[in-house]
């Protein structure tokens, strides 16, 4: 087959175009939550395995948690809880933990507030976006779901929030592990293991002292159970979310590191791959999470 100059440049494009893009170097990753502990419960010990790869991540709580405790609230409770966020990003090593200020408990999937979920995505320029599945027992878990998911084909159509510059590619969106099973129970495309960082989580979780010392304990009814020693609540922290690795997360660990190696793992995190957004296939995903 012949071909004139034009010609042969526009073949070997057309060839470049049909092959998947390789990742970029150093990756841009926006971890979602509804509140200002959620991405550190999430996927606080992913994010450390980014960062001390090298990649940017930021953390962006979509309420200011200003009703999340049984003593203190409005204002100065959301306060408190910034400085939290703030703390516990020093100590995952992350880049930026923002907050926005909608009210905890009364979040929606307004158009509001998913312009400002759509600006977030653009301005950190995200290559990955994580967030919750948009079903929860807690509604400001589910709406966060659907607002992120409502933004996911958006961030790159120049007429929506055409204040902000639109992505030139979309991100990959994914989902945070959970237990619930309806309508369908998450699906571990994702396993990270965490076990070299997993006291750098605890740690950055502790930094959440109004979250995992005083609120959640609270509500759980077994605030006496924590213990008033520092160091003491942080190992009892540690205990506390310490969980068994369920059987369809072994199974994908085990595809990703060889029986041998998965069998030694005692923590991880797990994400699902969201319908929205790009799709790569399945080898590159885990290619670009920190596995090993």
């Amino acid at each position: 087959m012949r071909f004139t100059s034009l010609a042969l440049t526009l073949f070997i494009a057309s060839l470049a175009a049909a092959q998947p893009a390789a990742p970029p170097a150093k990756l841009r990753i926006l971890a979602i939550g509804a509140h200002p502990d959620d991405c550190d419960i999430k996927f606080g010990g992913t994010a450390a395995r980014f960062a001390k790869a090298g990649h940017a991540v930021k953390f962006l709580s979509v309420t200011n948690g200003d009703a999340g405790h049984q003593t203190l609230g409005g204002a100065a409770l959301a306060k408190r809880r910034f400085l939290e966020t703030q703390e516990s990003a020093r100590r995952l090593g992350i880049m930026e933990y923002e907050v926005l200020d909608n009210h905890d408990g009364e979040l929606v999937p307004s158009l509001e507030v998913r312009r400002q979920v759509i600006r977030v995505i653009r301005k950190w320029k995200a290559d990955i976006v994580i967030a919750p599945r948009p079903n929860d027992y807690h509604p400001d878990h589910r709406y966060t779901g659907v607002l992120v998911q409502d933004a996911a084909y958006m961030v790159v159509v120049p007429n929506v929030v055409a204040d902000t510059a639109p992505l030139e590619r979309n991100p990959i969106f994914l989902y945070y592990q959970d237990g619930f099973q309806k309508p369908a129970p998450f699906r571990p495309d994702v396993v990270v293991p965490l076990d070299s960082v997993w006291d750098q989580k605890i740690n950055a979780m502790d930094a959440h002292v109004s979250q995992f010392y005083e609120w959640l304990p609270w509500v759980d009814r077994r605030l006496d159970q924590v213990p008033k020693d520092p160091k003491e609540r942080k190992t009892w922290l540690s205990t506390q979310r310490d969980q068994a690795i369920n059987e369809a997360v072994r199974k994908t660990l085990v595809e990703e590191l060889g029986e041998a190696a998965a069998a030694g793992v005692r923590h991880v995190e797990s994400f699902e791959l969201c319908e929205y957004g790009r799709r790569p296939k399945l080898d590159e995903l885990r290619a670009l999470f920190p596995l090993k």
